[in-house]
């Protein structure tokens, strides 16, 4: 019963702070160094260097790229494939977002028609012997066509209703690659970006420049680091060194630490980073973009190595018999990704890391009690000078 009075009457308690001032060496070092670390986190830390009497918004960016590059073919080398590539024909998909693929390497099968001929070589399960083998109106797993149910008995393969001849399976990537000069090319990257919350608006253009700058600048870290033009080489082989907006094909891929003529023969994917980070404190034209790159794919893997895919032209002849070239495309994809955060002055962060940095000095206080009350020799003079005891004439009282 006692127990339920004692706790009864720490209700009718009250506690408050008792100043006493201590005079010791040990324990004025230890407050004082305390209240220096947290003035010195709170100061150099949270608010200069993890910028907390700034802001923050992130940035929104829209990208568009323009390739530019004229390619000669060696018909002699290569008999099946055109003369001439230029942006109409190397870039395909014409347009994506925030992302371009460029071709460097090709396998032509020209001039196919729509007919039955033997499925590849290749093709796991187009090996037969008898018709049976041939299920009629079936495909195999990555099989070029449909099968007709007959066994080619020339080649023991299966026959299928397929674009005839189908592409020959052994054949390898040309090396050197077809569009091996595609290292020269240029793309010309144009960033448009918005910081909503301090409408700013920025691109990685220069203002005050002409078209005959854009027409013959290139980026070079230096002089010209605000022009958007690189090539492709320099891009993948310079990503080991830094960043690097019009790009030459040939320094895109120097960029990322690969060497170009590793990946224009098998292709690859490569990233292009551009990191807007502005203290809109300072000038806004100080609000500039840093590029950087890196692939994203590696040339160590054991199969399924860079990047290819097919595609086709198609065309009738002057019978109206329709035929078709079909090109697998070797060549790097380029992908585009915009960050950043603006940063401006603003009263509720910086008074919020203040007052978190007051609050903080109390650990001081609470730190040095426990030096003076359980620590120090003379613990209990502290202990009898820190607590008080006052009954008022209205206390509770616990009966014995």
């Amino acid at each position: 019963m006692n127990y339920i009075r004692t706790g009864i009457s720490l209700f009718f308690e009250y506690d408050t702070p008792r100043i006493v001032h201590i005079q010791s060496k040990k324990v004025g070092v230890i407050n004082r160094f305390i209240q220096f670390c947290i003035i010195g986190y709170v100061i150099g830390y949270a608010i200069i260097f993890k910028k907390g009497y700034q802001d923050f918004d992130n940035v929104q960016s829209v990208v568009t790229t323009k390739v530019k590059g004229i390619v000669m073919v060696n018909t002699t080398v290569h008999p099946d494939i055109q003369p001439i590539w230029d942006v109409a024909d190397y870039i395909v998909p014409p347009q994506e977002n925030n992302a371009f693929f460029v071709i460097t390497n090709l396998i032509v099968t020209p001039n196919q028609s729509i007919g039955i001929c033997p499925e590849d070589s290749t093709i796991h399960g187009s090996n037969c012997t008898v018709d049976k083998d041939c299920p009629a109106g079936t495909s195999l797993p990555v099989g070029n066509g449909v099968l007709t149910g007959k066994c080619d008995p020339d080649v023991s393969r299966c026959e299928i209703h397929a674009w005839c001849p189908v592409e020959n399976g052994t054949t390898k990537a040309p090396k050197p690659a077809v569009l091996e000069e595609s290292k020269k090319f240029t793309v010309f990257i144009k960033n448009n970006i918005e910081f909503p919350k301090y409408s700013v608006k920025r691109r990685n253009l220069p203002d005050n420049v002409s078209n005959d700058y854009l027409q013959s600048c290139r980026y070079d870290g230096g002089a010209n680091s605000r022009c958007p033009i690189f090539t492709l080489q320099s891009i993948v082989e310079g990503a080991n060194s830094g960043s690097y907006g019009e790009v030459a094909m040939e320094d895109i891929v120097s960029g990322t630490g690969s060497r170009y003529d590793e990946l224009f023969g098998q292709g690859g994917v490569i990233q292009i980073r551009i990191k807007w980070n502005c203290n809109l404190d300072l000038s806004v034209d100080k609000c500039l973009p840093e590029y950087s790159f890196r692939r994203l794919d590696s040339s160590t893997y054991k199969i399924s190595k860079g990047y290819n895919f097919r595609y086709s032209r198609n065309f009738k002849d002057a019978n109206g018999t329709e035929f078709r070239t079909l090109y697998k495309a070797y060549g790097i994809k380029f992908v585009i990704s915009v960050s950043g955060q603006a940063r401006k002055f603003a009263p509720v962060p910086f008074f919020t890391n203040v007052g978190s940095g007051l609050a903080l000095l109390s650990i001081a206080t609470i730190i040095c009690d426990i030096v003076v009350l359980y620590i120090l020799k003379a613990r209990a003079l502290y202990k009898e000078k820190k607590y008080l005891q006052v009954v008022g004439d209205d206390a509770y009282k616990v009966l014995d």
